[in-house]
């Protein structure tokens, strides 16, 4: 895949292999995952895997998520974009937008500035149907984001014993 999206700040690109340590500290960070499993991963080759999964997803649906890379400094601070999701809703695939974020860039509305493009490039480049997202319910800061950046509530669900919301944008140019 060799899409890159730019914004006023934020350069998205696919991840390579060369992210692993960059992924590894965005991972093992425990405040980082306490919506997400609170989990955090404990060595590299957890990173390698997941950095393998997304080149995968690059290969087999030409979508996936992407780095996020700071303009002005080039400093890796997380990954935005889309990704054709199987595992959250056992019911139905359908295109994820999703962020994640080094903690010493929260609140600078990066996360925001790359979900936007990441619909944007969705809806106008890979002319999108819809785009959903969940977050936990008790996620304030994603949930927050999620509706700012447009997307509708949509009900809720249970994923791993998990209260989360569901999001659903369908595409306005369609």
């Amino acid at each position: 895949m060799k899409t890159v999206i730019e914004t006023e700040r934020l350069v998205m690109r696919p991840v390579t292999i060369d992210d692993v340590n960059d992924f590894f500290e965005l991972d093992s960070n425990p405040n980082v995952l306490k919506f997400l499993g609170n989990n955090p991963i404990t060595s590299i080759e957890e990173s390698k895997i997941m950095i393998k999964d997304i080149i995968e997803q690059y290969k087999t649906f030409g979508i996936g998520r992407l780095a996020i890379t700071k303009k002005d400094t080039k400093e890796f601070i997380g990954w935005s974009g889309l990704k054709f999701e199987r595992v959250v809703r056992k019911e139905f695939n359908y295109c994820d937008v999703g962020y994640r974020l080094k903690e010493q860039f929260w609140g600078n509305g990066y996360a925001t500035e790359a979900a936007l493009a990441s619909i944007d490039f969705g809806f106008k480049k890979l002319k999108l149907k819809e785009i959903c997202a969940a977050a936990e319910a008790k996620h304030g800061a994603s949930n927050h984001i999620l509706k700012k950046i447009g997307m509708t509530e949509a009900g809720t669900f249970i994923f791993d014993n998990t209260l989360c919301n569901w999001y659903v944008m369908k595409n306005p140019l369609k």
